[in-house]
């Protein structure tokens, strides 16, 4: 069945980095007819992507650090473990960000690239949509501190060792979505993908 909503008024709440609509609205409902006239507030975020650089040769992961404003009330803090990502520009491709925020984010220069997911982060309350790869990356030289400093970012970068980012996911020090769900791939696909990444050189 086709289900169907319709937009009786949308007011622009805030307008900044990101922008606050909400919405008064009804919508098919499952048992038959339409929902009263509610109001939601909707998070305009956009689209965004986001990858995780895996290292065949030395079975590793390359990790960011960084301090996030949504995670200040966090059991573990503000500075979160995760992987490259950034906001698509209108006419760009999400491979196109992740391989230039790879070398923004963690100096990394991207390999292959496998698509892992599209999802909705946070259906509930936002519009963000997320593309998430994993990238082939020989991660040798990887470390340091990174960033553009015109978008005041601070970025440390990391190498874990497939089982020690496993330890750190079960043990609840990486939780956000993106690298949950990036490395549970990488649990199932692991084998396969290194395999193949391995034949096909290095």
């Amino acid at each position: 069945m086709h289900y169907r909503f319709h937009i009786v008024e949308k007011t622009v709440c805030h307008q900044g980095f990101f922008r606050l609509d909400r919405y008064r609205l009804q919508h098919d409902l499952f048992a038959g007819g339409t929902s009263p006239v509610i109001t939601r507030e909707l998070l305009e975020r956009g689209r965004a992507a986001a990858v995780l650089p895996y290292d065949p040769v030395r079975d590793s992961v390359v990790m960011i650090e960084q301090f996030r404003i949504g995670a200040i009330r966090s059991e573990h803090g503000a500075w979160l473990l995760e992987f490259v990502a950034g906001i698509i520009e209108d006419g760009e491709k999400p491979e196109d960000v992740v391989r230039r925020e790879a070398l923004e984010e963690a100096g990394c220069e991207l390999g292959e690239l496998v698509p892992v997911a599209r999802y909705l982060p946070s259906p509930g309350g936002s519009t963000e949509e997320l593309y998430l790869y994993c990238g082939r990356v020989d991660a040798g030289g990887a470390g340091g501190i990174h960033g553009l400093d015109e978008e005041a970012e601070d970025i440390r970068v990391h190498v874990y060792s497939f089982d020690k980012a496993m330890d750190l996911l079960e043990r609840g020090r990486i939780d956000s979505a993106a690298p949950i769900i990036a490395l549970q791939w990488l649990a199932l696909h692991r084998e396969r993908l290194r395999r193949r990444w391995l034949a096909a050189g290095g």
